[in-house]
This record gives structure tokens, C-alpha cells and sequence, in this order.
């Protein structure tokens, strides 16, 4: 189903600049409820700790919706139009925000926030797909990585104007300021999108996978929540659940759809293979199983895969130590605050770098740079820190690893763009995201599983002196053998990313092409 090419009234740069708009707007309704869970959780008067798991799902039913539309959005957009699916997700993010403030108790509020994350996750994609689809094949690396660049500014803008908010309004601000914006940028997106390349005809949509796709994303998920076994900044399960998850049943839910949804695109693939061509009606798979064997698409978004594991490492684990060293929670999270922000904004600077490098030397050279700092940085972070480390080297080390992350994600995104055949970018665009969320949500998991499992083995050789329990020199060396152990385990998770991304490093030997004019060759 090749689409339609017609030259565009409005300029490529135009177009990336509008569809750039909406996902600022979302990536921004991403993070901004971490800085205003606490006055959300009082005004919907949650009682905690009781309900505090409750709670959780403020921010879990936002992630898992937020992955899990991905894919079909993806796939909606090659098959009906850029446009309409875009103004379509910020209708629905619209929605969400109007019902937001509106809201009287917790599950309605989880609703609207269900909501937005539609709009907010379908509109990545599809916005990645249209940068595919008005720049060439060798200006795409640089266009991809502005959007990327944009993307993670909404991230670091996010708790920033969040805690602005709760300090001089109120949370509901938020919400009312994005019905404005959204409408701001549905008449942009209506107007500037008009030209976009349109299918020839309609295909039928893979409802069937789609539904059995979306049953194993959600399974994985909240088994991956559950397993995690973890409260951070309220996005996890907590450990005094009292009604813990049946992980064990969502892993095998999750493999039982996975394994289905797999022959259910085989079958498809295989038919529309045999079946003439248009226009009698097809049923082209939701994701096409034979992108996977076109050149550069399985490594790039192997890599995406693994470095979201090790991203939500430092994402995570850098505010879990800055508290273990600041009793002062305010101090803790500004100081939180400034480590990451140095890391998310040097992602944000590299990303626009990355882009350009890779219109100049290719995928493979600028990927290894970025996952050799990133290996680099998680190293020095895992063999440096300690409970007497200085915030200012903390935050250095950290500009490293933003540095390497923000490499990565040009290259890789746009790889898997230029792999893809004109009619399949939105659903390869959305494999990229969705495999960087799914990455974290393993990462978080696996590492979090794993530094609990060490924490109990070194608490044991605290040593303690002879004294009762409520001794205050007992209490003290307590403390601060807890301290070091926390510390110590932290630490090693920054090593075991540091071996990740030198696993990733192997990986991106595969990728191939991707400089000046060979950027068209990899289509």
C-alpha cells in the first residue's frame, strides 16, 4: 500500500515543529505528577499508608496505557493517515485533562488519567512517522533526533513546573492550562498536516491482534510492577500490599498472549502474501514480523530495548540514594532534582548532536559513542560513590551518562524509521518507544528484585557493638551501617548497567549504513 507523496505545502521544518509541540505537551503530562502526587493523594483525601498501594496506580495505570496504545495507534496511522490520528490523540488527551481536575476520588481520577496517556502515548509515535514521511531518508537522523531532543525537555520540564504549580497554585493548573495548549496545537496539527502523505485505500485493522497484543502488554506489565516489589515516587507496588500481585499468573498470561499474537501475525503475513492485490480487502498484521529481518531493525531496537533497562536505573536509583543521604526529604528531592536534570538535559543537547552525527559518520559510530559514556559513566558511578561522595561529582558523572543516552537516541530511532517501508513507519516508530518502556520496565524489575536480594546478604556483616538495642551508640553505628549497605547495593546496580550498555555496545557492530546518501540505501 504505497501512499500517496504529494509535495507539501508547508515546510518540513513547520511540520516538525508542530508535531514537536504535542509531544512536549506529553512527555511534559509524563513527569509532572511526580512533584504533585503528594498534594493529589491529600486533596482526593487517600488514607495512608492503608491505601497507599492504591495510590500506586495514579502513576501505574498512566505508564501502562501509555505503552500499551502504542502499537495499534502505530499501525492506525499507516493505514488511515497521519493527521487524523494525531488530532485524534489530542482530542483524547483534551478529554483527559478537562475530566482531570473535575475529579472527586481516586479511581475517577485514575480514569482521566488513563485517558491522557492515550492521547499522550499515541501522539509519539505517529509524530515520528510524519518526520518519516517529509524528510528524506539522509535528513532524518537530524529531524529524528530534534524530536527526541524535545521529547526528553518535556521530561525535565515536567517536575519542574509541577513543583511551580503546587508552590504557587494548585495541581488542578495543570490540567487547565493543557486544555488551551491541546487546542493550540490541534488547530496546528489540522492545519499543517493537511498535505501528509494518505494510503491509497483502507486495509482492514488486526482487531484480533491488536486485542491480543494489548492483553499481553497489560499482563507484562503489571506483572513487571509486581515485581518490582517497590515505592518509588509512588510509581510502583508497595511492599506492605496487603493483597500482593499473583505475578506468576500475569508472566504466564503475558507468554500465553505473546505466543499467540506471534501466529496470529504469521497467519496474517502469510495470507496477504497469497492474497491478490488491492483492491480486494486485505487484513495486513498488526506488526509485520518480516520488519525484523530487514536490515538495522532488529539491532536498533535491541538497543532501545536495553538502553531503557539501564536508563530507568538512573532515573530510579539516583533519587532512592540521594534520600538515604538527606534526612531532609525538601532537601533530598532538590538535590535529586539537580542530578537528574543535569542528566535528562545533556540527553536533550546530545540527541540534536546525535542526529547530525549520524547524517555525517553513520548509526554504528555515534550509537557505540554514546553506550561507550554510557558504559563510561555507569562505571565511575558504580566504582566511586559512596556515602562520602560529593553531590558535585555525583552530578559530572551523571552529565556523562545523559551525554550517551542523548547519542543513542537519533541514530537508533531513525534506523528503525529508515528500515521500515513507507507504509509500516508508524507501527516500526512506535516499536521504538515501546521497546525503550518495556526495557525499563524489565530493568526496574530485574535490578530492583536483585538489589533486594543483596541488601539482605550485606546487612548481616553490619557490625554492631555490644550494647542494648536502644542504646543510642547502638542505634547510631546501626544507622550508619544501614547507610553504607544501601549505598553499597545502589552502587552495584550502577555497575551491572555499566555491563548492559557494554552488551548494547556489541550489539550496535550490527548496524549498518545511515551517512549522507546511504541513509536511502537502508530502505
Amino acid at each position: 500500500m504505497p501512499p500517496n507523496t504529494p509535495s507539501h505545502r508547508r515546510s518540513p521544518a513547520v511540520i516538525l515543529a508542530v508535531v514537536a509541540f504535542g509531544v512536549f505537551i506529553a512527555a511534559d503530562d509524563l513527569t509532572v505528577v511526580s512533584t504533585m502526587l503528594r498534594q493529589i493523594i491529600f486533596d482526593l483525601e487517600i488514607p495512608l499508608p492503608d491505601e497507599l498501594n492504591r495510590a500506586a496506580w495514579i502513576v501505574n495505570a498512566y505508564l501502562i496505557a501509555y505503552v500499551v496504545v502504542m502499537p495499534f495507534v502505530g499501525r492506525l496511522s499507516d493505514l488511515v493517515g497521519r493527521r487524523a490520528v494525531y488530532v485524534g490523540a489530542l482530542v483524547l488527551f483534551m478529554i483527559g485533562s478537562i475530566w482531570l481536575p473535575l475529579a472527586d476520588s481516586l479511581n475517577a481520577f485514575i480514569a482521566g488519567r488513563v485517558l491522557t496517556a492515550l492521547g499522550g502515548g499515541a501522539m509519539v509515535p505517529v509524530a515520528m512517522a510524519v518526520v518519516g514521511d517529509v524528510y528524506a531518508p539522509e535528513r532524518r537522523a537530524r529531524s529524528l533526533g530534534t524530536l527526541g531532543a524535545v521529547d526528553t525537555a518535556g521530561w525535565v520540564w515536567g517536575p519542574l513546573y509541577g513543583a511551580f504549580l503546587i508552590r504557587y497554585l494548585s495541581w488542578q493548573w495543570q490540567f487547565y492550562l493543557n486544555v488551551p495548549l491541546s487546542l493550540l496545537a490541534l488547530a496546528l496539527a489540522w492545519w499543517a498536516l493537511a498535505d501528509l502523505p494518505k494510503p491509497l485505500y483502507r486495509a482492514r485493522i488486526d482487531w484480533a491482534g491488536t486485542a491480543v497484543l494489548t492483553i499481553c502488554l497489560i499482563a507484562l506489565n503489571v506483572a513487571l510492577l509486581g515485581s518490582g516489589d517497590v515505592q518509588a515516587a509512588g510509581s510502583f507496588a508497595a511492599l506492605n500490599d496487603p493483597q500482593p500481585i499473583n505475578t506468576t499468573f500475569f508472566y504466564a498470561l503475558a507468554a500465553v498472549t505473546f505466543g499467540l499474537f506471534i501466529w496470529i501475525e504469521w497467519r496474517l503475513g502469510r495470507l496477504n502474501v497469497l492474497t491478490p492485490s488491492p483492491p480486494h480487502p486485505l487484513t495486513p498484521p498488526l506488526i509485520d514480523l518480516s520488519l525484523f529481518r530487514r536490515p538495522n531493525f532488529s539491532p536498533a531496537v535491541l538497543i532501545n530495548f536495553l538502553v531503557g533497562f539501564i536508563l530507568i536505573i538512573a532515573m530510579v536509583n539516583v533519587p532512592l540514594l540521594v534520600n538515604v543521604l538527606e534526612f531532609e526529604p525538601q532537601q533530598a528531592a532538590v538535590v535529586s532534582g539537580f542530578l537528574l536534570s543535569g542528566m535528562t538535559l545533556a540527553m536533550a543537547v546530545m540527541a540534536y548532536v546525535g542526529g547530525r552525527g549520524t547524517e555525517r559518520w553513520g548509526y554504528r559510530p555515534v550509537t557505540a559513542v554514546g553506550l561507550l559514556l554510557c558504559a563510561v559513566g555507569f562505571g565511575l558511578m558504580g566504582w566511586t560513590w559512596s556515602v562520602a561522595t560529593a553531590y558535585e561529582q555525583m552530578a559530572w558523572q551523571l552529565v556523562i551518562v545523559g551525554m550517551g543516552f542523548g547519542l543513542v537516541i537519533a541514530p537508533v530511532g531513525t534506523a528503525v524509521i529508515n528500515a521500515a517501508p513507507a507504509t509500516e513507519r508508524g507501527v516500526a516508530a512506535s516499536l521504538v518507544i515501546v521497546l525503550r518502556l518495556m526495557g525499563m520496565s524489565v530493568g526496574l524489575a530485574g535490578l530492583t528484585a536483585w538489589g533486594l536480594h543483596r541488601f539482605h546478604l550485606l546487612r548481616r556483616t553490619i557490625e554492631l557493638p555490644n550494647l542494648p538495642l536502644s542504646d543510642p551508640v547502638y542505634q547510631q553505628a546501626l544507622t550508619d551501617g544501614l547507610m553504607r549497605v544501601t549505598v553499597a547495593v545502589l552502587a552495584e546496580t550502577f555497575l551491572v548497567s555499566a555491563l548492559v550498555a557494554f552488551g548494547a555496545l556489541v550489539v550496535a557492530w550490527w548496524l549498518k549504513g545511515g551517512h549522507g546518501r546511504d541513509g536511502a540505501k537502508s530502505l
